[in-house]
Parts: C-alpha cells; sequence; structure tokens
C-alpha cells in the first residue's frame, strides 16, 4: 500500500499517533487510506451539495473496507465571477486545484483518490491531478440542476443574462426579468445546460474517468447519492487491480471524449481542458484533432444554449451511454479503452440505448452533419479560433462585416448596451488572452446582451479570450496568438473589414500583407492589467490558447 509510507515500520509510530488523534483506529489505519477531495463551498449551486455527495461517497469506501480522509478543495462560481475583476481568477483556478491534490497526495500518500467536484474550472483541474499522480482515481461529480419554468417554457440561468439585453432592448420589462431571476436556477447542481460544467461532467464519463449516470442524474436525485456510493465502492477495486488513470484515459480514450463533446455540442471550453489533461497524462492533442473529430462526427443532442433541451432530458434519453452506443455501433469512437467501471466501453454500453429518438437522434438523423465544435484559421488567427458551431445561427456561419474594435469585454459591453453595435457589425474584444486578461474571461455578458437583443443573427463576436458554455452565436474564441504576444489581432483597427467562414474553417482579416506589416511594426506590448500576487505570476507562465492555457 502507497500509505505504508506514512503508517508501516517502526520509525511511524509518530505518524500512527498523528492519525489516532483524529480518531482513528488501528483497523481503520491499517485499511487502505482513501483520499476524498471535496470542493464543497457555500457560494456555487453546483457546489452547496457536495458534502452530502461526499458522506455517500465515504460510506461507499467504508463498505469496500477502506477508510476515507477527506480534504478540501477551492471552486470558483463563473456566474457570480463574470463582467468584473473576478473573471480574471477563474480560468487560473484550475491550475491551483490541480497542484493543490498534488500537494496533498503527496504530502499525505493516499491509496487512492475520489474526486468530488462540479463546475467549470474544477472538474478539468481534479482530472489533471488524476492523471500527474497516476493513482487509482474516480472523479464523481454534483450533477446538473434541474431546469426552471417562466411563462410555460423551460428556462436557466444562460435566460437571466438573455434577460438583460432584452430588456435593454424594451423586449422584456425589468419586472418580468426580475420574475425570470426567481425561477430560473430552480435549486442546486451545475447550470442545466450544456454550458461547461456538464460538458466536462459528461466528458469524464466519455473518458472513462466517471461512471455512467455522472453527467447526466440530476442533482437532487437519489440515483446521485447511489452513484457516489457506488464511486466509493469502485474505487476500491481500482486500487485492488491497480488501474491507474494512465490506464484508463489513454490516446484512444482522448478521441473518444473529443467525439461525444462532439456529439452532445459541449462548450467551446472543452478545447483548453481537453488538452490540458492529457498533456499530464503526456498526450498531445492537436487543435487539428478537433476538426478531423468534428466532420467525421455528427451532432446528436441539441441542448441549451442552442437547442430545446437540457441535462434532465438528456439523461432521462439514456444519458452518455446512450450517445456512446450510437457512436459506437457507427464505428464512431473505440470499443477497447478502459473505464472505471473496470470493463471497457464496449461492455460498459451493452445494456445501452436510446429512448427518445428527438432528445438524442440517431448518427442517420443527426441535427447537424458536423460536430458542435469547430476550430478556424486565417490571417487573423494564424494558430487557431474556437467556435460552438451547433449554436450559430445559419445566417450567420458565412458573413462578412466592418471591425468595431474594444481594449476590453466591459468596453463591448457598454457599447452593446448602449445600442451602438449595429447589424452587420463584428465586435473585435482583445487583450482578454491568457496573458492579456489575465486569464481568458469567459464573456457571457455581452454575448448574451447580442442575443438579448435580436443581434444574435446579424453580429459575431471575435475574441483572444473565451466564452461561457452558456454562450450562442458568432462568438469566436481563443484567437491565438493573442494580442498581448503581437498577435494579429492587435493589429485590427476601427472599420477593417473581417471576413468568417465556419463552413470553410477559416478567419480573414481584409488587409493586405504590407499594412499589418506596418502596424506591427508600430506595435508596443501594453502594460499588464494585474501586476501583483497570483494573476501576475500566471500571466508570465501560461502558455497560448490554442496549446489549453497550461502553465509552462
Amino acid at each position: 500500500m502507497r500509505s505504508n509510507l506514512m503508517k508501516l515500520g517502526l520509525e511511524k509510530y509518530p505518524h500512527r499517533s498523528l492519525l489516532k488523534a483524529m480518531g482513528l483506529t488501528d483497523r481503520e489505519i491499517d485499511q487502505p487510506l482513501i483520499g476524498i477531495a471535496n470542493s464543497f463551498n457555500e457560494l456555487i449551486p453546483g457546489h452547496i451539495h457536495l458534502d452530502k455527495i461526499t458522506q455517500a461517497v465515504k460510506a461507499g469506501v467504508r463498505l469496500a473496507g477502506g477508510t476515507p480522509l477527506e480534504f478540501g478543495v477551492i471552486g470558483v462560481c463563473d456566474g457570480l465571477a463574470m463582467h468584473h475583476r473576478g473573471m480574471n481568477y477563474s480560468l487560473l483556478s484550475r491550475e491551483l486545484i490541480a497542484d493543490s491534490i498534488e500537494v496533498m497526495a503527496m504530502a499525505h500518500p493516499f491509496d487512492a483518490l475520489v474526486l468530488v467536484a462540479n463546475c467549470d474550472k474544477i472538474v478539468p483541474g481534479m482530472l489533471m491531478a488524476a492523471l500527474r499522480l497516476d493513482i487509482p482515481a474516480i472523479l464523481v461529480s454534483g450533477g446538473p440542476m434541474l431546469a426552471g419554468r417562466f411563462q410555460g417554457r423551460e428556462v436557466d440561468l444562460i435566460s437571466v443574462f438573455e434577460g438583460v439585453g432584452a430588456v435593454k432592448a424594451g423586449r422584456m420589462t425589468e419586472a418580468e426579468l426580475q420574475e425570470l431571476a426567481e425561477c430560473a436556477c430552480p435549486g442546486c447542481g451545475s447550470c442545466a445546460g450544456m454550458f461547461t460544467a456538464n460538458s466536462m461532467n459528461c466528458l469524464s464519463e466519455a473518458l472513462g474517468m466517471a461512471l455512467p449516470g455522472n453527467g447526466t442524474i440530476p442533482a437532487v436525485a437519489a440515483a446521485r447519492i447511489r452513484l457516489a456510493k457506488t464511486a466509493g465502492m469502485k474505487v476500491m477495486e481500482l486500487w485492488q487491480k491497480n488501474l491507474t488513470p494512465r490506464q484508463i484515459a489513454t490516446r484512444a480514450a482522448f478521441e473518444n471524449a473529443i467525439a461525444v463533446d462532439m456529439a452532445l455540442g459541449c462548450s467551446t471550453n472543452t478545447v483548453l481542458h481537453v488538452p490540458a489533461i492529457a498533456q499530464e497524462g503526456g498526450i498531445e492533442l492537436s487543435l487539428e484533432l478537433f476538426n478531423d473529430i468534428s466532420r467525421r462526427t455528427p451532432h446528436l443532442a441539441h441542448l441549451s444554449p442552442g437547442g430545446p433541451h437540457h441535462l434532465e432530458d438528456l439523461d432521462r434519453a439514456g444519458g452518455v451511454p446512450a450517445v456512446m452506443k450510437e457512436l459506437w455501433e457507427a464505428r464512431l469512437v473505440s470499443g477497447t479503452p478502459l473505464t472505471v467501471t473496470g470493463k471497457a466501453v464496449a461492455d460498459t454500453l451493452a445494456h445501452s440505448q436510446v429512448l427518445d429518438a428527438e432528445v438524442i437522434r440517431s448518427v442517420a438523423n443527426p441535427y447537424h452533419k458536423e460536430g458542435g465544435i469547430a476550430i478556424i484559421k486565417g490571417n487573423l488567427a494564424p494558430d487557431g479560433a474556437v467556435v460552438k458551431q451547433s449554436a450559430v445561427a445559419q445566417e450567420m456561419l458565412v458573413n462578412e462585416g466592418r471591425a468595431r474594435v474594444f481594449e476590453s469585454e466591459e468596453e463591448a459591453t457598454g457599447a452593446i448596451l448602449g445600442g451602438k453595435i449595429k447589424s452587420a457589425d463584428i465586435i473585435v474584444v482583445r487583450y482578454e488572452g491568457p496573458k492579456g486578461g489575465p486569464g481568458m474571461r469567459e464573456m457571457l455578458t455581452p454575448t448574451s446582451a447580442i442575443a438579448g437583443m435580436g443581434l444574435d443573427k446579424s453580429v459575431a463576436l471575435l475574441t483572444d479570450g473565451r466564452f461561457s458554455g452558456g454562450t450562442r452565436g458568432a462568438a469566436i474564441g481563443h484567437i491565438s496568438p493573442e494580442a498581448a504576444e503581437g498577435g494579429p489581432i492587435a493589429l485590427v483597427k476601427e472599420g477593417d473589414r473581417i471576413r468568417i467562414d465556419i463552413p470553410g474553417k477559416t478567419i480573414t482579416l481584409l488587409v493586405d500583407d504590407a499594412e499589418l506589416a506596418r502596424r506591427q511594426a508600430a506595435w508596443q506590448p501594453p502594460q499588464p492589467k494585474i501586476q501583483h500576487g497570483y494573476a501576475a505570476r500566471y500571466s508570465r507562465m501560461v502558455s497560448s490558447g490554442s496549446k489549453g492555457a497550461v502553465c509552462e
């Protein structure tokens, strides 16, 4: 046992004494010690119930003969951090989460880990730690929130964000917005659409690092508690077999996860997180791989923000296993990778089936022939940019317009809500990348304002920052190289013409090379926006968004 490093032998009696100080018996100390990383806090709806999920996990560990030892992990609520300085610290938290779990598991040599998580940066941060440490581990999430209901229709958090723009445009009263805010988020869980949190929880299943149902069973369901207990028991099996994350999360498993990403129309943030997780396992995933898999993988489930369904609908329709079964039968995913069930993918899918053919369509009758995400390149984004093409209106897939240039999200939002953006404008928001932001702020406020004001079929937004999984419309992010590194987005001027061709996977600044060279020669890097503390250190270490914004 790995934990023998701190409990076995004459010289370890002081260590045993410390463990006994917490009430542990010799029997508990002599059993496998299982670290339980718990990101519970009282700030995030997706985390407010993780104390109960963790208790269920610990019960499962004890049932299977292990001793669970819980420790805390930070978590940022992106919704609460949105559109102020707090969002500079959201993506940054992913690295802290991975590092802190590494610290805990090395300082206290656990025999295995259960990672209790939910929400945007917490799930990828925990999976990064699991691949880095490579000791038996399993992830269990708190599950998605139920959708709310407003005026006879299903709503979620994004409905409220878009409501702000609707009020500004006179399409909704402030009293209606207040009523909507009361009911859009009815209880605990990660926000109800296929936003980043639920995207990563579903992909943890597809990757094999979480049990079937992890991504879709509602937070309030008793099945969620049973899943947590099962995860606690299952990690003991993983320990007994010495089945570790790098044996599960192989390259084939990551390709499976990307295929499911495309079939579900997941958040563009997965293009940051999945390569970052893979890198911890020594696997490099290029942006071209995302496009290759997207081209051959149809979009089968159309969930909010782009479509009408929510996570509870996906769960009722068969969940991630049903989606994978559809892809597996079409030979679009591999059945050979192992999963935390201890079985291969093909074995775990044997009894799965689609229970609602409208929520999960067949490969022969998809919502879109290509996957939900596209990587596009051109002279404005030589190293690539990302768009959730399944959430773009048909008329915006190919368009050309004049650049409206802003040096920050706040400037752009003020112009949008102030009525200064017109049809066919292309908003450019720069110096919001990993270094320049710093932290690559999500821009749900301006994109929601565009949609709420009814401009999502005529206005595009480009940025070296990123978007919430709740963003819809022609929102193209992760433009690399970023402006702070002198990328071409730094050279765009007000009124320049930009052409976007999402099907053709191109984005072009319609300015001749000689003029761009003159602008490049005159460009000077700006002063860092944050010059002290963790964010300043992160800015100096972080890589490009095209490389997953990992720290080097």
